[in-house]
């Protein structure tokens, strides 16, 4: 057996094990109390992107306890760990927006509409932790001159790869036992 099959193997079973879900679903809690307590406690107030992420956030949450439920059905757990790849590339895209709109090397338009359907009114129903406060032009430094713009990406860009690797295992191998 190559190291490839090998490592295609180990993948599968990390995606497999309850402690990896477990690992998902405790990290989104834990991003979007930071991003609470920013808002909340520090004044910093989000802007349109940064609660796109944080939705983001919110539907990885609701996706990992999906996969820690049915973490023994092959197909419903490759099509899990294909939503966590499709959540990564389109939280590593905000992330490269939003880091870019701070540094100057993009320049968006960014308003105060979330861009949802009117009957996803969330902003509405969670005001407190998706109503869009400000327009985006800069992140508050989070530790080290660390701005939360950079540490999103950073984030962002190793859960692509994670998810991806993980992704590509669960196509290729059956269940093991953990």
């Amino acid at each position: 057996m190559n190291n490839f099959t090998k490592l295609l193997k180990q993948l599968t079973c990390i995606s497999q094990s309850r402690w990896y879900w477990q690992f998902a679903i405790t990290g989104c809690l834990f991003l979007l109390s930071i991003a609470l307590y920013y808002q909340h406690m520090l004044d910093e107030l989000p802007c349109v992107v940064c609660i796109q992420v944080r939705l983001l956030f919110s539907l990885l949450f609701v996706v990992a306890v999906a996969g820690l439920l049915t973490r023994g059905n092959r197909l419903i757990h490759a099509f899990i760990n294909g939503a966590v790849l499709i959540i990564a590339v389109f939280f590593s895209e905000r992330s490269y927006l939003l880091l870019g709109t701070e540094r100057g090397f993009i320049f968006s338009d960014c308003g105060f509409d979330l861009g949802l359907p009117t009957w996803l009114a969330i902003e509405q129903w969670l005001p407190w932790l998706y109503r869009v406060e400000t327009s985006c032009g800069y992140t508050p430094e989070i530790i080290f001159g660390i701005t939360m713009a950079e540490a999103l990406m950073a984030m962002s860009v190793v859960l692509v790869l994670i998810s991806c690797c993980v992704f590509i295992a669960s196509l290729f191998f059956k269940k093991t036992r953990l």
